[in-house]
């Protein structure tokens, strides 16, 4: 199964910000239990690197990439570290086309016309599109994807288990980005049994049952 087929059967690409490496594992695993086997570990913390490297060697089951990712040496460490894939919040063309040469799936940050013709120009089926309740939610990615047939969406940003659905149901939709399903706070409490029903409660709302 590719990066993008995990996607859209885990529903949600959790953005997981993480302070300890020893949370890493449990915080994946609990996921994982709740039917979501992605997790974005974004490079906010001077330990993403470590945590990535902990999932990867730990839970051969969960699909582990890097978020936040903002220049090409990042995307280097974080693919050695074990990352399966890349995210940046914006359009780096030094990152996408380093990805694309590499064979490392990536979903860049694109909000426009222009930053989503320079994604597709290096062969992207899929971009984040951040933060989305700022840039117009579901009406703009709506409009954005008539021209760019094909194309689709991985929102973050205001997405929450009120509204997936509404989110998924949308054809252009491939799949949400989010951190409500791992609270940073439930991470650093140790929560791990309220994760697991996060992820639960979260793929339930989107298929409406």
């Amino acid at each position: 199964m590719t990066a993008m087929e995990r996607f859209a059967n885990s529903i949600v690409v959790p953005v997981v910000v993480l302070d300890k490496v020893e949370d890493a594992v449990p915080t994946a695993k609990a996921m994982a239990a709740g039917g979501v086997d992605t997790m974005e570990i974004t490079f906010r913390t001077a330990c993403a690197p470590e945590c990535i490297k902990a999932v990867a060697e730990n839970c051969p089951e969960v699909l582990v990439g890097a978020g936040t990712i903002i220049n090409v040496e990042q995307a280097k460490l974080a693919v050695e570290m074990g990352a399966k894939f890349i995210v940046s919040p914006g359009f780096s063309d030094e990152v996408v086309s380093w990805c694309v040469e590499n064979n490392i799936p990536v979903a860049p940050g694109c909000v426009t016309p222009t930053e989503i013709m320079a994604a597709l120009n290096h062969g992207l089926k899929m971009v984040k599109f951040f933060p989305a309740n700022v840039y117009g939610g579901l009406n703009a990615m709506k409009n954005l994807a008539a021209p760019f047939v094909g194309i689709k969406f991985l929102p973050t940003g205001g997405v929450n288990s009120g509204n997936i659905k509404e989110y998924i149901d949308a054809p252009f939709i491939h799949a949400v980005g989010g951190s409500w399903v791992c609270p940073k706070a439930d991470i650093a409490a140790g929560n791990w049994d309220k994760i697991t029903q996060l992820c639960i409660d979260a793929r339930k709302a989107a298929k409406g049952e």
